[in-house]
């Protein structure tokens, strides 16, 4: 991914003003966000990513915000711009969800946050979708069974602190596979008010009823899908330490 950065003093100009204020922001909003980046002791922002708002690059689009690359100071780190359009009026409960999974661990680290930005942890990887896609024909089988162990663990601490991603059927959007781990990304959804699903949904994501599961299966031999759904089933009744192990120990991991 080519970086080159540009001063936020750029931002309040067209065409970087579309994504500081998405959809469309007035020159007062506009003004309040550019004192707020420089408040969270943001530099500068490289418009570079795979996903494209008009001719411009960054790394994600959601409901609440878009993310780009951007520079704190000397670190490079992941900024989210909450939209303009969206349902939340605030950051600051998506980075409390956030300070909550960073303490088992999980998740990218948070930085730092305010009214309309979140500051976290830049992490460089491919989406899991696209990761495994790269496997297919080399048989890495049991580097895949690493990675797919390390997110069920990861699913497992957040349903065991009772905090429901609400996300993880749409995996290949929210699990980034980095040169050493991968993380668990984007907890806008996040609640500690349901019941959690997420090793049961994760589960389902990687191996039920899905391009990724025939994708996995092209790699190593999954048991058949109702062996899975059994486990699953005892799992979502208790959730200890032994029906996950079970789960394991089904999926050969």
């Amino acid at each position: 991914m080519i970086q080159s950065f540009i001063s936020i003093k750029k931002l309040v100009k067209e065409p970087y003003s579309t994504i500081l204020g998405y959809p469309k922001a007035t020159k007062r909003q506009l003004n309040s966000r550019m004192l707020e980046l420089e408040k969270l002791k943001i530099k500068s922002i490289s418009f570079s990513g795979p996903t494209t708002i008009g001719k411009l690059e960054i790394l994600g689009k959601g409901y609440v915000g878009l993310v780009v690359l951007a520079k704190r100071r000397n670190k490079i780190v992941a900024l989210k711009i909450r939209r303009l359009d969206s349902q939340r009026n605030e950051m600051k409960s998506e980075a409390n969800l956030l300070k909550i999974v960073n303490t088992i661990n999980v998740g990218p680290k948070l930085v730092d946050f305010s009214k309309n930005f979140l500051v976290m942890e830049f992490l460089e990887g491919e989406k899991i979708s696209k990761w495994i896609s790269s496997l297919e024909g080399h048989g890495s089988s049991k580097k895949l069974k690493s990675i797919i162990k390390s997110v069920l663990e990861d699913c497992f601490r957040l349903d065991q602190i009772g905090l429901d991603h609400g996300e993880l059927s749409s995996i290949s959007k929210h699990v980034i596979v980095g040169k050493t781990k991968p993380t668990l990304i984007d907890f806008e959804s996040s609640s500690t008010k349901r019941r959690v699903s997420n090793v049961t949904s994760i589960t389902q994501a990687f191996f039920i009823g899905s391009g990724l599961g025939k994708k996995i299966k092209r790699i190593y031999k999954i048991p058949a899908k109702e062996e899975i759904i059994t486990v699953l089933r005892i799992y979502k009744q208790e959730q200890s330490r032994e029906s996950f192990e079970n789960i394991l120990k089904i999926l050969k991991l």
